[in-house]
């Protein structure tokens, strides 16, 4: 996926006049209702001149201030898209209808292959590494404990990640499913706490509350998400985007199962000779309890 509206202002803001920068900052702070603004709006809140805002629009690639607007209408249904309005099947309807052969799924293995592969490595060119690095640290604090959450599918992931890091370190939570154990569970959040939380478009408004109280509370919020961005990262210390393309309506998980690994093994590997005790401790447990 190409940058996002945001993402472009930001990359050229060095290219811009002072007076075109105020511009630019106003569209970034309110962003991204400010930019449905009208050009008199925008100026009086930047205190610059109305031509300055079309000036500013034509220094950001645009042929004018209607068409940064459209870019952004454009960016905006990519992310309120959902299975529904992402799947087609009128090609191979039509196809049918004519009387072709439809294709096996076997004949686009190999096209779909390439796109995980892609998808993955477009994920890690762009994860960046302090964030990263941040992630790790937050992770491999023992004195702090970790709850992770996620969403509908995501879910998934969260639990993934929670009972790998179960394995190794102390303090590792999932957030429950019931109203009163939930409610019990966010009301504990505390200062030296570390909330990961996963949310991909169709985004999840709990997540963003979530979000929003383990930073009034003075803990620290890692949010995976996808490049459209989910509100909950306004509130989080890291984000770690991960590519979502897929050849289904549906979005691909795989690349943040990668990063998921990567950290993992990047956690463990900063925790070192505590967690292999730990696994071991816990694998004797396990045993003796008849659970291995």
């Amino acid at each position: 996926m190409s940058a996002t509206l945001a993402d472009e202002i930001r990359t050229r803001l060095g290219e811009l006049s002072p007076a075109e920068r105020k511009v630019a900052r106003v569209l970034l702070a309110g962003y991204p209702a400010a930019v449905f603004e009208t050009v008199a709006t925008i100026a009086e809140r930047a205190g610059v001149s109305a031509p300055t805002v079309l000036r500013c629009a034509s220094r950001l690639g645009f042929r004018g201030f209607p068409d940064l607007q459209a870019a952004l209408r454009s960016e905006l249904d990519a992310r309120n898209a959902s299975p529904i309005t992402l799947y087609t099947p009128a090609e191979s309807s039509e196809r049918e209808r004519e009387g072709a052969p439809r294709d096996s799924a076997a004949a686009h293995l190999g096209e779909r292959a390439v796109l995980v592969q892609r998808a993955v490595a477009q994920t890690f060119d762009e994860v960046a590494a302090h964030e990263f690095e941040d992630a790790v640290g937050l992770l491999g604090d023992p004195r702090r404990r970790v709850h992770v959450a996620g969403g509908r599918f995501t879910h998934l992931m969260a639990e993934y990640l929670g009972m790998h890091l179960m394995q190794f370190r102390d303090q590792v939570s999932l957030l429950p499913h019931r109203d009163v154990e939930r409610t019990s569970f966010l009301t504990q959040l505390a200062r030296r706490d570390v909330t990961v939380l996963f949310d991909y478009r169709r985004y999840e408004a709990d997540k963003t509350l979530i979000a929003e109280l383990a930073r009034e509370r003075g803990g620290k919020v890692i949010v995976f998400t996808d490049p459209w961005l989910s509100p909950a990262a306004a509130h989080a210390d890291v984000v770690l985007i991960t590519q979502v393309s897929s050849d289904s309506p549906y979005d691909s998980l795989v690349p943040a199962l990668a990063v998921v690994e990567s950290l993992v093994a990047a956690v463990l590997d900063r925790i070192g000779g505590d967690g292999h005790e730990r696994m071991k401790k816990a694998e004797s447990i396990a045993r003796r309890t008849g659970l291995l």
